[in-house]
């Protein structure tokens, strides 16, 4: 990456991690997918179990391989080929977990994080997991406010998450979001986690650089 860039983005997810420091979110910003890897890897146990959220940033840094050559037990729904049984059980499984691995879907500037869900899973074990929380995010994730925030979730995450999986939502064909009651909606359930959930261990990793959705 450009110097210049680098040196935009370490500006930029700093000031977001301030805020969240404020809110009472433990927070380590990174330079690189590589390093945020790493980083996770060193808060988690060699013998911990790991629930892994539907997640193109958490994949793309190379976690879950590293996870799973480490010897830990690691649980996730994205498997090729099973039953619809089998997904809504994994999904259950990843809530109880001793470390819960997501990304958001927008961190704003003012220190807040902004997630949509089409089940419910994700933003459900983000809030209350059994153990610790674990949010990677690249700096492609931070915006200004909830609005932005809001915003970003519907018109991109959403939208490139509808067209990956060929959902059957008019956001995945058009590219921005339409207010629906498509059969594939992703848009069913919002969180806006504002501070730091009081019973949950929460640890967000930032990245200087664009990682997933």
């Amino acid at each position: 990456m450009d110097e210049n860039n680098l040196w935009l983005n370490r500006k930029r997810i700093e000031q977001a991690a301030t805020m969240l420091r404020k809110h009472g979110f433990d927070v380590i910003t990174v330079d690189t997918k590589d390093q945020a890897r790493e980083a996770a890897l060193e808060l988690i146990s060699s013998d911990a179990t790991v629930g892994i959220g539907g997640s193109m940033t958490i994949r793309e840094i190379g976690i879950l391989d590293a996870l799973i050559s480490r010897g830990n037990h690691v649980v996730h729904h994205w498997h090729p080929g099973i039953s619809p049984d089998e997904d809504i059980a994994l999904r259950r499984q990843e809530l109880l977990c001793d470390v819960f691995l997501a990304s958001s879907n927008a961190i704003t500037l003012e220190g807040a994080l902004v997630n949509i869900d089409g089940a419910g899973n994700r933003v459900g074990a983000m809030v209350f997991s059994q153990g610790k929380s674990i949010v990677i995010a690249g700096v492609n994730k931070i915006v200004k406010d909830l609005s932005a925030g809001i915003w970003r979730a519907k018109n991109e995450a959403a939208a490139l998450n509808a067209h990956r999986n060929n959902y059957d939502s008019p956001c995945g064909v058009t590219g921005k979001c339409i207010e629906c009651d498509a059969p594939g909606r992703i848009c069913r359930v919002t969180t806006i986690i504002e501070r730091r959930p009081s019973k949950t261990d929460f640890t967000v990793i930032l990245i200087a650089e664009p990682a997933g959705f």
